[in-house]
């Protein structure tokens, strides 16, 4: 067995994690925008809460063994690579800048909230534009980011396919905060 083999799997299970991470938040998200009082919300937004833990792990463990198959066996050169690093720093500075305050208000607010039916405050943070966007947006990057890695593409082709996958997000985003 050699290096690149268990690096490859390292990779693939960071990608797991990662995945894993986005399907906990985003039915979190969709139950929490569902939920109808404080005794329902709770639960989904704690596990949003603590999900959260996961993304930056992840993450990390993309870019550590993204590198090291980058350096082992192809080069910083390869634009479809160039662009996936660009697409997975994208996901990675979107959740925190673009959602992050959003949720944090949310997180608080259903914190403090009395029992007993929910407010339009929390209802209304829960259908938040930006929260949609991250909880849309950053899943269909990350597969745009799969299949580059899986097809190779040029640099447009790699550019389309994460263009092509944030605009499906986008999409889905303003369908899933109605």
């Amino acid at each position: 067995m050699d290096g690149y083999r268990v690096v490859v799997f390292l990779h693939l299970a960071a990608l797991a994690v990662l995945v894993g991470a986005i399907a906990l938040v985003s039915v979190s998200y969709v139950r929490l925008r569902a939920a109808r009082s404080l005794e329902d919300a709770t639960p989904w937004a704690t596990l949003a809460d603590q999900t959260a833990v996961l993304f930056p792990v992840a993450i990390f463990g993309l870019f550590a063994s993204g590198a090291y198959l980058t350096y082992d066996r192809w080069s910083w050169s390869t634009r479809w690579i160039d662009v996936s690093i660009a697409a997975l720093v994208l996901v990675a500075v979107q959740g925190p800048l673009v959602a992050g305050r959003t949720t944090s208000h949310l997180a608080r607010a259903v914190r403090e909230h009395a029992p007993g039916p929910l407010g339009e405050h929390v209802r209304s943070l829960a259908r938040a534009p930006a929260l949609w966007f991250v909880v849309c947006g950053n899943p269909a990057i990350v597969l745009a980011i799969v299949w580059n890695m899986t097809v190779q593409p040029g640099t447009a082709g790699a550019i389309g396919a994460v263009a092509a996958g944030y605009a499906v997000g986008v999409v889905a985003a303003l369908f899933a905060r109605a």
